[in-house]
C-alpha cells in the first residue's frame, strides 16, 4: 500500500524528525511504501509584517511582556538547519510536492493517489501548533477507498482547545477514520467527549524501533563521543532550570553537557544571529542521539528527551513543561510507572538524584506496549 504520512513540518525539532523517521521505518517494514507530505504555512509578507508589529506594540503596552524575538531569514534558516535538513534528505522519504496552502493537500491527493494516510505522531491535533488543522483530519480526501488511520496523534494537552466550529467539523471528519490511536491517555477522553469517537492509547513511533536501530544511525554517521556524562536537554531554559542542572551535577559528580547549539536562534536577538550564525547551527541528529547514548544521566524538559532516555535506559529527570503540554509527560511516565521522575526546580532539595530505575520492569512494559501498538497499526491498515 502506498501511504502518505501527515505530521508536523520536517524542520529543526529532533523528536519530530525521529518520530517521522521511525514511523516510516515501521510502515516500510510492514511492506508498505510510505512517504511524508511535508508542509509549511507560508504567510504573506504583509501578514508577517503586521503580526510582528502587533507583537512589538504589545511588548511596549504590557509591562513584563517579553519583547518578540528575531525571526531568522530564509538564508539564515538554511545555515542553522543544514544538519537537520541533511538528515531528512538521507533518511526520510518526502512527497515531491510541498504543501503551502490547505488546497495543496487536495492537489497532492489527486496527483499521487495514496492508498492510505497515516496522521501522526506529534501534536498534529493541537490548534495552536497546526495551521491546517482540518487537513490533519483528512478533509481533502474525497475518495472512498482510502484507508484513514491516526497513529499516536496528540492534542498535546488535557484541555480542549478547539473552537465550537472546529469541534463540529473535526468530529464529523474523525468518524470516517478506520482507526484512531492517540499518544496520551487524556487524548482518549478528548476524542470520546468532544469528537464522539473511540481512540486507543499507543506508544510514540520512536518507541516502535529498537535501541540498536538508533545506535546504527550513530555508527553510520560516525558521530563523535560526547564531552560529558550528565546530559541536559532544555528547550525552554530559565535560571531555575540552570540551577537544577548544576545541583544535579554537584550531587552526582557528573560532568554536564548539552546537545543544543551555543545559541538557539528562535530565542536570540537579531544581532546575536547575525554575528554568531555558526554558533546557531543545530547539531546533526546522530550527534543528538549520541548524547543520550553516552550519558550516565539526563535532565530534560522535552517529551522526546524523556522518550530517548527510556529507550537508552538512562536514569532521567523531567522538568514539567506546561507551555508545551504536561499531559504528554504524565501519560508517558504513567505508562512505565515512572511518575516520580517528573520534578519541579523547587523540589531539588528533596530528591535523591541517584535513585535507580528498575529497567528490567520498564523494558518488559516497553516490549508489551510495542507489540500491542504495532498490532493496532497493522489492523488499521489491513
Amino acid at each position: 500500500m502506498k501511504i502518505g504520512i501527515l505530521t508536523q513540518p520536517l524542520r529543526n525539532n529532533y523528536g519530530g524528525l525521529l518520530q517521522n523517521f521511525a514511523l516510516q521505518q515501521v510502515l516500510n517494514g510492514m511492506g508498505h511504501q510510505a512517504e511524508t507530505v511535508d508542509w509549511m504555512d507560508e504567510c504573506s509578507p504583509l501578514r508577517t509584517m503586521l503580526a510582528r508589529a502587533k507583537k512589538t506594540l504589545l511588548s511596549y503596552i504590557r509591562k513584563g511582556v517579553e519583547a518578540p524575538r528575531y525571526k531568522p531569514t530564509a538564508e539564515e534558516v538554511a545555515v542553522i538547519s543544514r544538519n537537520t535538513r541533511l538528515f531528512v534528505q538521507r533518511h526520510i522519504r518526502v512527497c515531491p510536492m510541498h504543501v503551502a496552502r490547505p488546497e495543496d493537500f487536495l492537489s497532492v491527493d489527486n496527483m499521487f493517489g495514496y492508498d492510505g494516510y497515516v496522521v501522526g505522531s506529534d501534536q498534529v491535533w493541537r490548534p495552536g501548533y497546526n495551521a491546517f488543522l482540518t487537513s490533519m483530519f483528512l478533509d481533502f480526501v474525497r475518495r472512498k477507498d482510502v484507508r484513514r488511520v491516526a497513529y499516536a496523534a496528540s492534542f498535546g494537552t488535557s484541555d480542549w482547545e478547539f473552537s465550537p466550529q472546529m469541534t463540529q467539523e473535526c468530529g464529523q471528519l474523525s468518524k470516517h477514520f478506520d482507526l484512531i490511536t492517540v499518544r496520551e491517555d487524556s487524548g482518549v477522553s478528548l476524542c470520546r467527549e468532544h469528537l464522539g469517537v473511540d481512540a486507543s492509547l499507543v506508544l510514540d513511533p520512536t518507541m516502535l524501533l529498537n535501541r540498536r536501530d538508533y545506535e546504527q544511525l550513530v555508527a553510520d554517521e560516525h558521530a563523535p563521543k560526547s564531552v560529558g556524562t550528565l546530559l541536559y536537554y532544555i528547550l525552554d531554559p530559565c535560571e531555575e532550570k540552570r540551577r537544577l542542572v548544576q545541583q544535579v551535577s554537584k550531587l552526582s559528580g557528573m560532568q554536564p553537557f548539552t546537545v543544543m547549539p551555543r545559541f538557539y536562534a528562535d530565542k536570540c536577538t537579531r544581532q546575536t544571529v547575525k554575528n554568531h550564525i555558526e554558533d546557531c547551527v543545530l547539531l546533526p541528529v546522530s550527534s543528538w542521539l549520541r548524547g543520550f547514548m553516552d550519558a550516565e544521566m539526563t535532565v530534560v524538559d522535552s517529551f522526546h528527551g524523556a522518550v530517548f532516555s527510556i529507550i537508552f535506559n538512562k536514569p532521567f529527570w523531567v522538568m514539567g513543561n506546561s507551555k508545551r503540554g504536561n499531559a504528554r509527560f504524565e501519560s508517558l511516565l504513567g505508562t512505565f510507572g515512572l511518575q516520580d521522575r517528573m520534578i519541579s526546580p523547587g523540589q531539588a532539595n528533596t530528591i535523591d538524584f541517584l535513585r535507580p530505575i528498575d529497567w528490567e520492569k520498564v523494558n518488559l512494559i516497553l516490549e508489551r506496549e510495542k507489540e500491542r501498538s504495532l498490532e493496532l497499526l497493522r489492523q488499521g491498515l489491513a
